[in-house]
């Protein structure tokens, strides 16, 4: 084990670090005592360093040559089934390798998202965020992040691989139990996801169609079965857990900030901005990102190890003094590394926000703010959860019926129903061409 960073440590596992009703304290803390790099325990028994500067953030996401993403050598360093090796051990995908290895898996993903169209996106988010407030519309209170957060991009994702609606929960425990990044529960989630994510590759194996995961197959990259079932991994993953806490802390944001919850409510203001300022403030993933020095250097006045992780704080790079009130941000990350999704995420909050709080208008925190508490663990910045109360609402949904072009829409209308039709030859030629705006024009990169 290489030599850990100098203690004392400030420890991101903790439910203090988590309940902290103020992390830019806790960040600013860190700044005093140890300037831009300040040493942590990520999970017990388990040292790195978190990046807390703005600047320094840029120098390490912008500077593949000193340091890189692949953690072959700390891992190694590691039990096989240390739980920590669930979010940060190696992997076949883009996330976790670098240079021409990373090119062509991120080609993958970027191909595979630019195949779902944005108007087919949105309608599909809709008809899922419909779906959910329907469950408890009648019932005048409900745990939005239970009930609304956490099922939506669940299902939703499993719209955008080709699942149908049974296969969603799956999904929701077992990524929970993943993010949560300490105890052995950790490994058995890791082991149910990745058993979720084999059972997906078998059957898109067996039945092709016009969705994500057949696009990551059928790809010219010509990944093997290894690297499909960890960019299945990787796109799931991403899609989940970061668009609940987004969609979570920006619900809370909405209930807590009296100017911005009027406007929004009296129309005169569109979720974005609200959206933007949590990117900034309460960055659904606010410490990740994990880096390794390539070789032992001095970084920021600190002696950096290559067998030592260095995490970056994105939700302490926007509490810097140096860009505080720009609203500067790196909730999408920086360089080759940058969330190749961002416009989807986006899109996604703001249909599934706009959607919720056009059904339930008069929709408003039903319990004290003081009494919101966030999810232990090191890596985000995620509710438990979200009481919500509202007058009921036993209306019809308002969703109108979806595109006939939408090809996300099979497990809306026969979700154990089997595939008819035959397969198309390539999934490059399953973009609709009828589509009335004209997505026929699309072209693959």
């Amino acid at each position: 084990m290489s030599t850990p960073p100098p203690p004392p440590y400030y420890a991101l596992h903790t439910d203090h670090f988590a309940q902290a009703g103020n992390r830019a304290a806790y960040y600013t803390s860190m700044r005093k005592y140890y300037g831009a790099v300040a040493p942590v325990e990520i999970v017990p028994g388990l040292y790195g360093w978190l990046v807390v500067s703005y600047e320094a953030a840029k120098d390490v996401l912008l500077d593949s040559g000193s340091f890189k993403k692949d953690p072959t050598e700390w891992a190694a360093q590691l039990p096989a089934d240390h739980p920590v090796l669930g979010m940060l051990g190696p992997r076949p995908n883009p996330l976790f390798t670098d240079g021409a290895q990373h090119a062509r898996y991120r080609r993958v993903v970027t191909d595979a998202l630019a195949s779902v169209a944005p108007h087919h996106l949105r309608d599909t988010v809709r008809v899922v965020a419909d779906y959910l407030i329907d469950q408890f519309a009648a019932e005048g209170s409900c745990d939005l992040v239970r009930q609304f957060a956490r099922p939506l991009p669940s299902y939703l994702f499993n719209r955008l691989f080709g699942q149908g609606d049974d296969e969603a929960p799956r999904l929701v425990s077992s990524l929970a139990g993943l993010m949560e990044g300490v105890g052995a529960e950790v490994v058995a989630a890791t082991r149910e996801f990745e058993g979720y994510m084999g059972d997906l590759l078998t059957s898109k194996a067996a039945r092709p169609g016009p969705d994500l995961a057949t696009a990551m197959m059928q790809h010219p990259a010509r990944l093997n079965q290894e690297e499909l079932l960890h960019h299945f991994v990787l796109t799931v993953a991403a899609g989940q857990e970061p668009t609940t806490n987004l969609l979570g802390n920006s619900l809370l944001e909405y209930f807590t900030d009296d100017d911005i919850y009027t406007e929004v409510v009296n129309g005169t203001l569109d979720v974005m901005p609200l959206i933007n300022r949590v990117l900034a403030t309460r960055p659904p993933m606010a410490n990740y990102g994990a880096h390794y020095a390539r070789h032992p250097m001095m970084f920021r006045g600190r002696q950096l190890a290559p067998g030592q992780p260095i995490l970056m704080s994105y939700e302490a790079a926007a509490h810097d003094p140096e860009v505080l009130g720009t609203g500067a941000h790196m909730a999408w990350s920086l360089g080759p590394h940058t969330c190749p999704a961002s416009s989807m995420a986006l899109t996604i909050t703001q249909i599934a926000l706009s959607q919720l709080i056009h059904r339930l208008p008069d929709l408003q925190l039903g319990v004290d703010a003081a009494e919101v508490r966030n999810r232990p663990g090191p890596y985000h910045h995620a509710l438990e959860a979200l009481p919500g109360r509202f007058t009921p609402v036993t209306a019809a949904t308002r969703s109108e019926p979806p595109w006939q072009s939408n090809p996300y829409t099979t497990a809306t209308t026969a979700p154990d129903g089997p595939v008819t039709g035959p397969a198309p030859a390539s999934w490059q030629t399953w973009l609709p061409t009828t589509c009335p705006a004209g997505h026929g024009s699309h072209q693959h990169l």
